[in-house]
C-alpha cells in the first residue's frame, strides 16, 4: 500500500485547492524541487504531481517546475495535467517521469489512452475526477454524462498501470476519502486504484489498511501532510505494520 505525498503546481509553486478551485490556492513551497527532496527524505517512495494550469489550458505550463522535480528526487514521479497527445507523453517519459497520468483525453479520445498503453506498458495511468458521480474533465472546469465505472471499465485490458480516483468534492477540504465510492471501483475493475480527495487524519490511513480496501494500490495526500495532521513517520508505520496491528490500534 503506497501513501503518494502530492505536489501540485500553480505558477511554478507548491499549492493546494479547494474542490479544484483554482481561486482558493494555498502556497505551501515557492521551490517544487526542494519540496519533491522533502517527502523522499521523510521516507516516502513514491510522488505524484499535477501541472494546474496545464489542467486548464491544456498543455503543459508548468514543465520548469516539473524539471526541477525530476532533479531533485530520485523517487518515481507520476504526472498529469494537460498531457494530451502521444507525443506529449513521449516527451515527459523521455524526460525521467515513471509514469503519465491521462485525464481529460481518457474522456475525449480513450483509443489515445489505448495506444499510449501499448506504446509504454506500464507507464500509463488514468485520472478519473468525479463530481457528484460523474465524470469531469478540463481540470474539472467542465462535467461529462459519464459515470465512474462506466470510464473506469473502457480501459480494461488494454494496460493502464493504475487509476487515480478523486472525489472532487472533498478535494482539499479534509473531509476524508471517499471510501465507499472508491472500493465500488476497485471491485468493479480489476485496474489498481488509487484514493485520491479528502485524506484527513491518522484515521484515514489506518482505514488503507482495512480488508476491504486491499484492493487499493495506495492513496494520495496533500493538505493533510503540508497542514501537520499527519506525521510521515507515524504513517508509514502503519502502512508498513500490515492490517493486523493497525486494526489493534
Amino acid at each position: 500500500m503506497i501513501l503518494f505525498p502530492a505536489i501540485d503546481l500553480k505558477d511554478g509553486k507548491c499549492v493546494r485547492l479547494k474542490h479544484g478551485d483554482m481561486a482558493t490556492a494555498t502556497i505551501y513551497n515557492d521551490d517544487p524541487g526542494a519540496q519533491a527532496k522533502a517527502f523522499e527524505e521523510q521516507g516516502f517512495k513514491w510522488l505524484h504531481v499535477v501541472d494546474l494550469n496545464g489542467a486548464f489550458k491544456g498543455q503543459s505550463v508548468n514543465s520548469a517546475a516539473v524539471g526541477s522535480i525530476l532533479k531533485a528526487t530520485k523517487n518515481p514521479v507520476q504526472l498529469g495535467g494537460g498531457i494530451r497527445t502521444l507525443e506529449q507523453i513521449e516527451d515527459w517519459l523521455d524526460r525521467g517521469l515513471a509514469r503519465v497520468i491521462l485525464g481529460t483525453v481518457a474522456v475525449r479520445d480513450p483509443d489515445l489512452v489505448r495506444q499510449a498503453c501499448k506504446a509504454f506498458p506500464g507507464r500509463i495511468a488514468v485520472g478519473i475526477d468525479a463530481k457528484g458521480g460523474k465524470v469531469a474533465v478540463e481540470g474539472w472546469a467542465e462535467a461529462s454524462s459519464l459515470g465512474v465505472i462506466e470510464l473506469a471499465r473502457k480501459f480494461e485490458g488494454a494496460g493502464v498501470a493504475a487509476i487515480i480516483y478523486t472525489d472532487i468534492d472533498r478535494d482539499g477540504v479534509l473531509t476524508g476519502i471517499n471510501w465507499d465510492a472508491t472500493i465500488d471501483l476497485a471491485e468493479a475493475v480489476s485496474i489498481p486504484v488509487i484514493a485520491s480527495g479528502g485524506l484527513a487524519s491518522i484515521a484515514d490511513i489506518v482505514r488503507m489498511t482495512m480488508p476491504d480496501a486491499c484492493k487499493l494500490e495506495g492513496a494520495i495526500s496533500g493538505r493533510a501532510l503540508y497542514d501537520g495532521r499527519i506525521d510521515p513517520a507515524e504513517a508509514l508505520a502503519i502502512l508498513a505494520s500490515g492490517p493486523q496491528k493497525a486494526r489493534a490500534r
